[in-house]
């Protein structure tokens, strides 16, 4: 007997105490609710976003856009946009005239020569790292996304 109640002592401080490092759940309503929350603090290029912290090499970010974004460059870091609602305009690839305006990440008014994909809610796309990429929108359109920031 003693011996099934020791085994079950080791067992109990086996379990976990929590969720591990680096688990976060963000249900559908909390990310619905990032559009209604965010629209009031965007600058004056119409985007505001909130970081959601990260761990290891990825962080988390929600983005709400009513204008068109500048171009995008990140040297060593990945994009992953989880679309949550309303709809824009991905350009990517091709070549863009930037500048540098953090370590690792260059901006610019548009891209030359680029692709472009139509995103909708419940898209999802990926954009690898050194790959210029900017979001447009329509007049009067919203857009707002989730990010998942890759370091690499």
């Amino acid at each position: 007997m003693k011996t099934i109640l020791t085994a079950l002592a080791f067992a109990a401080l086996a379990l976990p105490a929590g969720d591990p490092a680096g688990f976060h759940l963000w249900t559908a309503s909390e990310l619905k609710g990032f559009a209604k929350s965010l629209a009031p603090k965007m600058d004056a290029g119409k985007v505001a976003t909130q970081q959601l912290g990260g761990h290891g090499n990825y962080s988390f970010m929600v983005a709400h856009r009513e204008g068109p974004g500048q171009a995008e460059w990140h040297e060593t870091q990945a994009d992953v946009f989880f679309v949550q609602s309303g709809e824009a305009t991905l350009v990517y690839g091709g070549t863009m005239d930037g500048k540098t305006t953090t370590a690792h990440e260059k901006r610019a008014p548009s891209i030359t020569g680029g692709m472009e994909k139509k995103l909708a809610p419940g898209d999802v796309v990926t954009i690898p790292a050194k790959t210029p990429h900017q979001l447009k929108l329509d007049p009067g359109k919203e857009f707002t996304y989730f990010v998942v920031k890759v370091t690499q």
